[in-house]
């Protein structure tokens, strides 16, 4: 689609009040407060006061920060408030430079270059729910808990983390939902038992969870056991398993359907980089997979998934991948890009 077209639909959006995805837009921080001893609420507005874009649960934004770092943070505010979006930052000791900087440099009145929403964290319809969120990993919860509240659903949320002082949200959560959020910080609780807090395996519940890879891991482990399947849906802030990312990297071949262009990606390459260097118009972000920025509809060939947001059966359908990371277990692949 032409760069003209693409501007006369984000103009006739723009008069109806609605938006497209942003795509690298400038968005001004209105506000930005304090919700806990660690993380930090950064709210967007667009600058000239149109509605955002709508989204759902699980959604998170895209930011191009000043010093030239990309970083995604969950959405945490209400999808049917399209006038401001919110996340929440945690500053993490061990920050690769974005967390350290939206605590320390980015103020209200500062204009950040934003994309999105997108989704790798589809909220799906049921009637129960069990929210297990981790320390940060409480933001993408956030909406989810007040659709499942507004839908009549079902629900608890489990609310883990070191003490309450670094737990955002959880004194809001706890007086407004007090016989549904157990809030169990370590330094009161100790390391959480996690099949007491999941309890007996049931039918027709979604389990919810994000936070460190070291939670998530005991849950994938506790749950692939004895519940049945598809009940857990996991977001994910660091690879799955990051030696994969490194195994078995034979050389294998890529056609490209719409740019026609065909390339050899080497042992040590991977698709995004060799399909930019042969021509191609490539958007990625993370480089982990674990954004989604890079999904790419597979037209031909058998894909080895190695990121970290597509369920067991997603793979098994071999129908999409994340082409920053996933190689090729046949010898051709086929992409629709």
């Amino acid at each position: 689609m032409s760069a003209n077209v693409n501007e006369a639909i984000a103009t006739i959006s723009r008069k109806q009040g609605a938006r497209a995805p942003l795509d690298g837009e400038p968005l001004t921080i209105r506000a930005r407060r304090d919700v806990s001893d660690s993380v930090v609420e950064i709210e967007f507005v667009n600058p000239d006061g149109f509605s955002l874009s709508a989204w759902k649960p699980g959604a998170h934004l895209e930011l191009t920060l000043p010093n030239g770092l990309v970083r995604q943070y969950s959405l945490c505010s209400d999808p049917d408030e399209i006038g401001s979006y919110r996340v929440a930052v945690l500053k993490d000791p061990r920050s690769r430079g974005g967390s350290a900087f939206i605590h320390d440099e980015v103020r209200e009145g500062d204009v950040l270059m934003v994309s999105g929403p997108r989704n790798n964290f589809e909220f799906v319809e049921a009637p129960d729910y069990h929210f297990v969120a981790a320390g940060i990993g409480i933001t993408p919860m956030i909406p989810m808990i007040e659709h499942a509240e507004r839908t009549g659903a079902t629900w608890k949320l489990s609310y883990l983390g070191r003490s309450r002082a670094s737990m955002a949200y959880s004194d809001s959560l706890a007086s407004r939902y007090p016989n549904k959020v157990d809030i169990r910080p370590d330094d009161e609780f100790g390391f959480p038992n996690l099949p007491a807090l999941l309890g007996e395996p049931r039918d027709n519940v979604k389990i919810y969870a994000c936070g460190p890879e070291g939670v998530l891991k005991a849950l994938e482990g506790i749950v692939s056991d004895v519940w049945p399947a598809d009940t857990l849906r996991l977001e994910r802030f660091a690879p799955n398993d990051a030696e994969a990312l490194t195994k078995n990297r034979t050389s294998f071949t890529v056609k490209l359907t719409l740019s026609g262009l065909e390339f050899e990606v080497p042992e040590g390459r991977n698709i995004v980089e060799v399909a930019e260097e042969a021509g191609a118009s490539v958007i990625y972000s993370c480089m982990e997979g674990t954004c989604g920025t890079c999904e790419t509809r597979i037209v031909c060939g058998e894909a080895d998934h190695r990121d970290s947001i597509l369920t067991d059966d997603e793979k098994n359908a071999n129908e999409m991948m994340m082409i920053c990371v996933s190689r090729a277990k046949s010898a051709r692949l086929e992409l629709e890009l």
